[in-house]
């Protein structure tokens, strides 16, 4: 038995951050029917190439089946489809969407149970509301580009699809919790908003009347200790020991106990926050970084050595969890939470479509 057992998707977007909506739900065992033009998405064209498809493809389309139609010319074809459906995925514009008959009202009016999610970079209304744009445009948008990088350099986007793939959990638990009022309902879900939702701290921590919160690097301005450290090897660890309890254990390590009254109280470590952060990154500086990092757990202070992605590939703890799986030859993160009663399965990506007759007959049925 899984989670999602009988719930009916349609998953009309392309591209790699949409997709992700519903590849989760697949993960949870939706029945997920993914609709692509006679020519594709163009998401199987671009990246790392596996067999005859990518890399971002088969991420993004894991544990769906394939229906290959045209909604210009066969827009009764799709309805069939989206009449039958208990959820929809969309990244096309509405504009798109109303030309094919697939828009929230006119799937509503057709299909008054359906949950439409529909995927953009800054939501369906406002004056942005017909605005293209992608993860990386919302990762700037939405203030995460401005706080990326090191105090005094530029700002910087990260190394990997961070917006593209934050929406993916967003759109899910969206989707979810409409399924789960039993109202059928249009679900707009931007990519900016869920990069506002990782800044909450900062954002909950800004006073207007100041200037707005700037690069640290690696720093953080509400607690210190927090940063990535190197060790005498070079090799680099992070350590985050920010409340009082754990500095002053990190101050027993250090052999500097007469230092509790300057560091000892969150107020007088942040005032001297830099003063701190210097003999804990020259503490670490004149060791290697796994002695380093044995020193500092033995404390029990939160530390953890960087790790590539080879290197968490490897790791017991990540083996034994299987957060990492192979799915005919690709390897994929599993899904990002156990559900020990009901568990989440990746299911490869589809290789040829069905026919759409026989998906509809399926749904019918149940």
């Amino acid at each position: 038995m899984t989670a999602l057992a009988g719930l009916r998707v349609v998953d009309l977007s392309n591209l790699l951050a949409a997709p992700q909506v519903s590849a989760i739900l697949a993960d949870l065992g939706a029945d997920v029917v993914k609709v692509e033009p006679p020519s594709g998405d163009p998401l199987a064209k671009l990246g790392v190439r596996r067999g005859a498809s990518t890399a971002p493809y088969l991420l993004a389309n894991r544990g769906k089946r394939l229906v290959r139609l045209d909604p210009e010319s066969q827009p009764a074809e799709l309805h069939r489809l989206l009449d039958a459906a208990d959820v929809i995925v969309a990244n096309q514009p509405l504009s798109v969407l109303r030309r094919w008959g697939a828009d929230p009202d006119a799937v509503l009016a057709r299909n008054p149970k359906a949950v439409i999610v529909t995927v953009t970079c800054y939501g369906t209304d406002g004056p942005w509301g017909d605005k293209v744009g992608n993860g990386s445009l919302a990762e700037a948008f939405a203030g995460l580009t401005h706080l990326t990088g090191e105090a005094d350099g530029p700002p910087l986007l990260p190394s990997v699809a961070l917006g593209d793939s934050l929406v993916g959990m967003a759109g899910a638990l969206a989707a979810l919790a409409a399924c789960w009022s039993g109202v059928g309902q249009h679900v707009d879900v931007t990519q900016f908003e869920p990069i506002l939702a990782l800044l909450g701290p900062a954002v909950a921590a800004w006073d207007p009347t100041t200037g707005p919160p700037a690069r640290t690097g690696s720093r953080v301005p509400g607690g210190v200790p927090r940063n990535v450290y190197a060790g005498v090897d070079g090799r680099f660890l992070v350590l985050s020991a920010t409340t009082d309890a754990q500095v002053a254990r990190l101050l027993e390590l250090l052999g500097l106990t007469d230092r509790l009254a300057d560091f000892g109280r969150s107020e007088d470590r942040l005032a001297r926050a830099d003063e701190l952060d210097g003999i804990v990154a020259d503490w670490i500086a004149a060791r290697p970084r796994d002695e380093a990092v044995a020193a500092l757990d033995g404390a029990r202070l939160p530390v953890v050595a960087v790790q590539d992605l080879a290197e968490i590939a490897a790791h017991p703890q990540v083996v034994a969890r299987r957060s990492l799986v192979e799915v005919d030859g690709v390897l994929l993160p599993n899904p990002v939470a156990g559900l020990r009663g009901t568990p989440a399965t990746l299911r490869p990506a589809p290789t040829a479509p069905v026919a759409l007759d026989d998906v509809v007959g399926e749904w019918a049925n149940r």
